[in-house]
């Protein structure tokens, strides 16, 4: 191991896929790498790939060698340059703009009664149904609900708010270069600058929100915009995904199940073991930015590096059994969230979201439900379930 290249280092060994089959289920393949080649370059994404945990949780804090600063990677293009694309001072100031929505205090003062009270509205209005979709029909709302409070994007509805996320997820995660993919994005991106623009206009907008957080903090409109479509790309689908993911996954997991309703287990393992196993952020990008060797692998400057946070969260040297669900595990050495100083700003958020509110309301009201039909996982960048469909065998309360 070294920082400088020698006669020793060699280049990244080449790792061939297929593009299809690792959207359908990339974790065959990154098991292969991690066994056969940890950091490899992978033809079909232009992309050197580190697989390991301790690697990625590691090289992530190097910022000096793995730039988050990307000029002419997606999101930048796509969304402009946000928080996430930053390095050192440019990205701290930003973030600590940011924090007073994002604090674990605004959390617990603000943000928890309002994603309760929403959820349980949400569920009222699926208590009467034998069948419903868990994604469309309850996390797509819930996410989307407590994002409106969260963004102060109350002009748009809940399914415009999934709507414009999933294009930029689509537009960011686009390695293949289809165009149609990149104009639905582009579109979605248009939607929200023009949302914001209503809401900069408007008395209405919550004090805690981030469009008023921001322009408090004087940030400009670009930057504004940028770190809002940051928001809403990462606190939609993610928590969306993780939310009817972990659903689907505790209904195949009746035992586990029994010990989160009886309270012998908590919520919070709960999710935090779905992040780990199905990892709905699978991997982040990183610029490189001078020669640098690790563990004799040659990085040479701007090329790409992705650090895969599903395949560090299946490390066998570090969890027993990976590929397994289990929510006694001990997750603390899991990279869901992030290592270094990019850490997610809005894990407070999602945690209270989804540990406190969506998973024990869900359960509390729905004892007896049961899944109707096959869960099917889709991506590797970011992934989470297609459809959770499932039904209610026993008539609940009618109102909560």
């Amino acid at each position: 191991m070294g920082n400088d290249i020698s006669t020793s280092s060699k280049k990244p060994p080449a790792f061939s896929i297929d593009l299809e089959e690792f959207w359908v289920d990339p974790y065959p393949s990154l098991a292969q790498m991690r066994s056969s080649a940890p950091i490899c370059y992978v033809p079909e994404l232009d992309a050197t790939l580190l697989t390991l945990r301790d690697d990625v949780f590691t090289c992530e804090k190097k910022i000096d060698v793995f730039s988050s600063c990307q000029p002419e990677g997606l999101m930048v293009q796509l969304m402009g340059e946000n928080m996430m694309r930053k390095d050192g001072d440019a990205h701290i100031v930003e973030r600590q703009q940011a924090q007073p929505t994002f604090s674990p205090a605004t959390v617990k003062r603000i943000w928890i009664g309002l994603f309760k009270q929403d959820t349980e509205n949400i569920i009222n209005k699926l208590r009467d149904r034998d069948k419903f979709d868990v994604v469309s029909d309850f996390a797509m709302p819930v996410s989307a609900s407590a994002l409106r409070h969260v963004t102060g994007l109350t002009n748009l509805t809940l399914t415009q708010m999934d709507a414009v996320s999933q294009a930029m997820i689509d537009g960011i995660a686009n390695y293949s270069g289809d165009a149609t993919i990149e104009n639905r994005c582009r579109s979605a991106t248009q939607r929200i600058d023009d949302s914001i623009e209503e809401m900069l206009q408007s008395e209405s907008t919550p004090r805690t929100s981030m469009i008023s957080v921001l322009t408090q903090a004087g940030q400009p409109l670009e930057n504004i915009r940028a770190n809002i479509k940051l928001a809403i790309s990462g606190g939609q689908n993610e928590p969306r995904d993780a939310i009817a993911g972990t659903i689907a996954t505790l209904l195949s997991h009746p035992e586990q199940l029994t010990r989160l309703n009886s309270g012998d287990v908590p919520w919070l393992n709960a999710f935090e073991e779905y992040a780990r196993w199905m990892s709905p952020i699978g991997m982040s990008p990183r610029r490189i930015v001078k020669p640098f060797v690790w563990n004799g692998i040659e990085f040479q400057p701007e090329t790409k590096a992705f650090l895969m946070f599903g395949s560090a969260n299946r490390d066998e040297e570090i969890f027993e059994e990976p590929d397994r669900f289990d929510v006694t595990r001990k997750t603390s050495k899991s990279v869901s969230f992030g290592a270094g100083p990019h850490f997610c700003a809005g894990a407070a958020i999602s945690r209270a979201l989804i540990a406190e509110v969506a998973l024990p309301l869900f359960f509390k009201h729905f004892p007896d439900v049961a899944l109707a039909g096959e869960v099917a996982y889709r991506g590797w960048a970011f992934r989470g379930p297609i459809s959770v469909p499932v039904r209610l065998n026993m008539a609940s309360d009618k109102k909560i």
